[in-house]
């Protein structure tokens, strides 16, 4: 799945916590992550897992503590490095001149693995969650949303560095609380309040920076002015992306995957009818093959992203999670720094610190809120 999925993920996760002690979410696409309010979809309820006995008289025996950990750390390195992977492989599709205008197309590619690989894990070989069946008009309005939250962070990479990117995503956190609490009266701890203060001054001094022209430094890599549009745009379909899911994870009684595993199909066929009239395909046939297998790439990681936060929740739950969260944060946002061609006075560097210091702050005063 996509970044944007991805990112919208944790938002999720926080969202429910505050009400269930659990929460979603980074679709770019169809990425669960939990952290900040956000990331990252909504707590991921894991109702399989059940081995089934073949041999006669044979009994499962559960792993041992040492085991289980085992199995946690290496898919928390799962995780991790195809978040990074995909984001940095999304990156170097969108700036081949042969794919920056097959942005749709892209997403629909996306939905289309998600939705496959979701398939596979609710078979009854794996089990890892129960498939119920939702009407496809109920879904419609949410799919649509969906493919705006994976299409306007996806076109935000295209024309911005890694780095403003990726911290531009930190405001799902404090977009969503205003949502929550504008539309629904859902308050936060005043703590966590003053912790976004640093988190949105800290991306906003990124934003300026990172749009300034560096004369005699034709190798720094900058964001250009629709590349903030995009990065904010997609932010607020992001965060009412986030809202939308929780409702209809209520209203319908279904967890993360179950919902998704519904509506990644209807995106992916949604903008099938949408492709003739926004993209090029006619610089296509001139991309070399090494762009086509990262796109290929680029779906592996996908499937990878989702399938490792399926065992991260399930084993160590939300908290963990969340740590998770923040460790790919930091090393996407100090790996974009490296290749940006920036130096380390940077006035920027500045507004990263806040940016990230204060969304950590944030998670801690809210893991602290939560019943134990």
């Amino acid at each position: 799945m996509s970044t944007a999925r991805t990112d919208a993920e944790a938002e999720k996760d926080h969202l429910l916590e505050d009400e269930e002690g659990e929460s979603s979410s980074e679709m770019s696409g169809g990425r669960t992550a939990v952290g900040s309010p956000t990331n990252r979809l909504a707590s991921i309820d894991i109702e399989g897992l059940n081995e089934v006995d073949v041999e006669k008289n044979s009994a499962n025996k559960p792993d041992t503590p040492q085991k289980n950990v085992a199995k946690l750390v290496i898919w928390i390195v799962v995780n991790t490095l195809a978040t990074i992977g995909i984001i940095f492989t999304n990156k170097a599709i969108f700036s081949d001149p042969s794919f920056q205008r097959c942005q749709v197309s892209f997403a629909s590619f996306h939905f289309f693995v998600t939705g496959l690989t979701l398939f596979v894990l609710s078979r009854p070989r794996f089990a890892m969650f129960t498939p119920e069946r939702v009407r496809i008009r109920v879904l419609l309005p949410l799919a649509v949303a969906m493919s705006l939250n994976v299409i306007l962070p996806n076109a935000s990479l295209q024309f911005s560095s890694v780095t403003f990117y990726q911290l531009a995503r930190i405001l799902l956190t404090p977009v969503v609380a205003l949502i929550n609490f504008i539309f629904y009266g859902q308050t936060i701890p005043r703590g966590a309040v003053y912790s976004l203060i640093p988190a949105c001054v800290g991306v906003g001094i990124v934003s300026y920076f990172d749009t300034k022209s560096s004369p005699g430094k034709p190798q720094v890599k900058t964001t250009s002015f629709i590349g903030v549009i995009f990065a904010f745009s997609g932010v607020l379909a992001s965060s009412l992306y986030t809202v939308w899911v929780s409702s209809y994870q209520k209203s319908l009684k279904l967890n993360s995957m179950q919902l998704l595993y519904n509506q990644a199909p209807i995106g992916g066929v949604l903008l099938l009818y949408i492709i003739p009239w926004t993209d090029n395909f006619w610089s296509v046939n001139t991309a070399h093959f090494s762009r086509w297998m990262l796109i290929l790439l680029s779906g592996v990681f996908a499937s990878l992203i989702n399938l490792s936060q399926f065992f991260i929740i399930g084993s160590a739950g939300p908290v963990s999670s969340t740590v998770v969260g923040h460790l790919k944060t930091c090393a996407i946002v100090s790996l974009g720094w490296i290749t940006s061609g920036r130096s380390v006075g940077d006035k920027s560097i500045f507004g990263i610190l806040l940016a990230i210091a204060g969304i950590i702050s944030y998670s801690a005063v809210m893991i602290k809120r939560r019943p134990s």
